[in-house]
């Protein structure tokens, strides 16, 4: 029997110059030191052994120079740590590598001894055998559709995400439907905004507001829809796609369930039918067939692309609950393209914003945060990384492929890095009417340079490359 080879660290090799020791005794006072020390030792001897000695001198709490030893005129000021380490810290495998995976990198770590789920591992390098800089704990920020339980209707199906399978998703819910064309997506209402993102075929949706006014539309592969909480609303899949449609639901509250949906059948069964024959002004005779339970998801006819709802004396809506985000021209950056879909340009969205970007092989969406806003993340292509930092020193790294979900909670910093070798496109999609980041780079670039020259003793060369504007989507050097 053929044994896949186990993983070789060796290409991670941590290069890690001895610790220094202390006596038992010392104190640390609030000094925390890393498991390195400044490179480049030859470039200046005696500045690295005043470092030490300070950094000594500062856990002693006693002065470590000799009393009136003069300090070079012009020195670089020696470090209040030890500088961070250089360990290579790429993935060591991906989810398409023959091999076992071991729970190794460089000297650290052992084999794996016991059973292994060799497919699970593979996907996810960045658990197994995290990169150094991870530190401390963060809540699992990953999960695959594929691992949701599926309801499955006659006529399509549904999966969803919430806090009971990713706790950390507090602020957003996700659900992937699925429509034989013609199906529908029965009558409804949810006590949360519906927001969704087309992956495949098209989709009619219908709606009716408040103040009597109604909507009828087709949304495309690539585009949007949003009804706010409350608003009752339908979808069925047309036959554009023989097929039918699949789509991306995603909800403003993280405990959302679809099995908490008000449904039209569900409601009549549960109403007895002289209270409808009143309430309609009619027989009970009328309501003989209504269903017993409800239909959720159930088989009906292609309805036209150019369907039209009855007229309404109230008019139809002022604003239109669609959005052609697939016709919209992406913005193209050095290592991919970015789009925007807010309430700027999508006025009825007022919860929910996305963007859909790009990233190439070797690029990255840039290092950033979101300033009040919960991100839940949606893998459509490719294969990506993120590192969630949480201050406090708490930061992790997960590994992500298509059909996964991330979430980053709002002012956690990290980046999406493109670990495949094609393109990466992903949905970015905030809790929130307008979507906003801060870009590291472009906060360094606008602040005194003295300033980040004290915090990262960054050269001045570095500084003036620092990007006033928002790289947004970076390439490799």
């Amino acid at each position: 029997m053929f044994h896949p080879p186990r993983a070789d660290s060796s290409q991670a090799t941590l290069h890690r110059v001895p610790s220094f020791s202390f006596p038992p005794r010392a104190s640390l006072r609030g000094i925390s030191l890393l498991s390195t020390w400044p490179a480049n030792p030859a470039s200046s001897r005696a500045s690295s052994l005043a470092s030490f000695l300070l950094v000594a001198s500062n856990i002693h709490g006693t002065s470590a120079l000799p009393t009136g030893t003069p300090t070079a005129p012009g020195a670089e000021p020696s470090p209040t740590v030890p500088y961070a380490s250089d360990d290579p810290n790429a993935e060591l495998w991906n989810a398409n590598s023959n091999i076992v995976p071991d729970a190794q990198r460089g000297k650290y770590g052992a084999s794996v001894l016991g059973p292994q789920n060799v497919p699970l591992e593979l996907q996810n390098p960045s658990l197994l055998a995290p990169p150094t800089t991870d530190h401390g704990d963060i809540p699992n920020a990953k999960w695959p559709f594929g691992l949701s339980h599926n309801r499955l209707q006659t006529g399509g199906w549904a999966r969803q995400q919430n806090v009971n399978n990713m706790p950390i998703a507090k602020g957003l819910a996700g659900v992937d439907m699925r429509l034989e064309a013609g199906a529908i997506r029965e009558l409804h209402w949810h006590n949360t905004a519906e927001w969704a993102y087309v992956l495949k075929g098209s989709t009619q949706v219908t709606t009716v507001t408040a103040d009597g006014q109604n909507y009828v539309a087709t949304v495309p592969k690539g585009s949007l829809w949003y009804f706010p909480s409350g608003q009752p609303h339908s979808l069925q899949a047309t036959d554009d796609d023989p097929e039918g449609s699949e789509f991306l639901l995603v909800f403003d509250d993280g405990n959302f369930s679809e099995d908490s949906t008000f449904l039209l059948t569900d409601w009549l069964a549960h109403i007895p039918k002289e209270v409808l024959a009143k309430n309609f002004h009619t027989d009970q005779a009328a309501f003989a067939h209504t269903p017993s339970e409800q239909l959720y998801i159930f088989p009906g006819p292609v309805p036209p692309d150019n369907q039209q709802p009855p007229v309404s004396p109230q008019g139809s809506t002022p604003l239109p609950y669609t959005f052609d985000f697939a016709s919209m021209k992406p913005t193209q950056y050095a290592g991919g393209t970015f789009k925007i879909a807010d309430s700027r340009n999508f006025q009825v969205a007022k919860t929910i914003a996305v963007a859909e970007v790009t990233v190439e092989p070797g690029s990255m969406r840039e290092l950033h945060w979101h300033p009040q806003d919960d991100e839940w993340t949606y893998f459509i292509e490719g294969s990506a990384r993120i590192t969630l930092f949480a201050a406090n020193a708490n930061a992790r790294t997960f590994d992500y492929q298509a059909g996964d979900i991330a979430y980053i909670p709002a002012s956690y910093g990290h980046y999406i890095e493109n670990t495949g070798n094609t393109t990466l496109r992903l949905l970015e999609i905030l809790k929130t009417d307008v979507f906003k980041d801060i870009s590291l780079n472009q906060w360094l670039a606008l602040t005194p340079p003295e300033l980040v020259k004290a915090h990262l003793q960054l050269s001045d060369e570095t500084i003036a490359h620092l990007s006033k504007t928002k790289p947004v989507v970076v390439a490799p050097r």
